[in-house]
């Protein structure tokens, strides 16, 4: 606190604000156009965006590189790419030299690619027509590990199957499978896919192990 006015208040709202603008605007009621943010990481947690939402808390500000740049001039307009009678949105980061450039927030620097990075990255080769793309993974100082990749089918054939099912489970009103993953116990809907129960009765090692004498 400085003197009456919360600055840590000030610039988290500020910070979510700034999100709010960058947030891809899906269309709930159109299960035939799907983002590929929402086919590159947990469909239930796309399935749930969708149907049942619950908000979620705004990330860092290093989050918000991607969506900058695309703001600023720097990105590709948002890419549509038919999937037979469905529609598949995307949009780069950068296109520079005739590459896609994704630029993603990191912890500490990197030893591989994160595997939705790798789906999104090229898928949007595939929507650009592009056939190399760059990952550039920046941690809050500043490090950063980068990491290249050539257009590959069978990849874009996961990312078109993930749009068929995603698309399908919407239709049918059906919640997909979880996708265990590091990225659960940081989502919203934790606790609809993993209930914590307590257990009531009180256990003891030599009960477990069978050698409670009272048996």
């Amino acid at each position: 606190m400085m003197g009456d006015r919360d600055y840590r208040s000030l610039i988290k709202n500020s910070i979510e604000s700034l999100g709010r603008e960058l947030e891809v605007n899906i269309d709930s009621t159109n299960n035939n156009i799907i983002h590929l943010e929402e086919v590159v990481g947990c469909l239930r947690r796309a399935y749930y965006n969708r149907k049942d939402p619950i908000k979620e808390e705004q990330g860092g500000f290093s989050e918000l590189i991607s969506g900058l740049l695309r703001k600023l001039g720097y990105g590709s307009e948002r890419a549509s790419y038919d999937i037979g009678g469905m529609t598949l949105n995307g949009s780069a980061d950068m296109m520079a030299d005739n590459a896609i450039i994704l630029f993603r927030p990191a912890t500490d620097e990197l030893k591989n690619p994160r595997a939705g990075d790798l789906l999104y990255l090229n898928s949007c080769m595939w929507m650009y027509d592009r056939t190399d793309g760059i990952i550039v993974y920046i941690t809050g100082d500043r490090r950063e590990s980068s990491f290249s990749l050539t257009r590959n089918k069978k990849m874009f054939e996961e990312t078109v199957r993930r749009v068929r099912v995603l698309g399908d489970l919407l239709n049918d009103g059906k919640v997909p499978i979880v996708e265990p993953s590091s990225d659960c116990e940081r989502c919203q809907y934790y606790q609809r896919c993993f209930t914590k129960q307590k257990e009531s009765k009180q256990l003891t090692l030599s009960a477990l192990l069978g050698m409670d004498k009272n048996e």
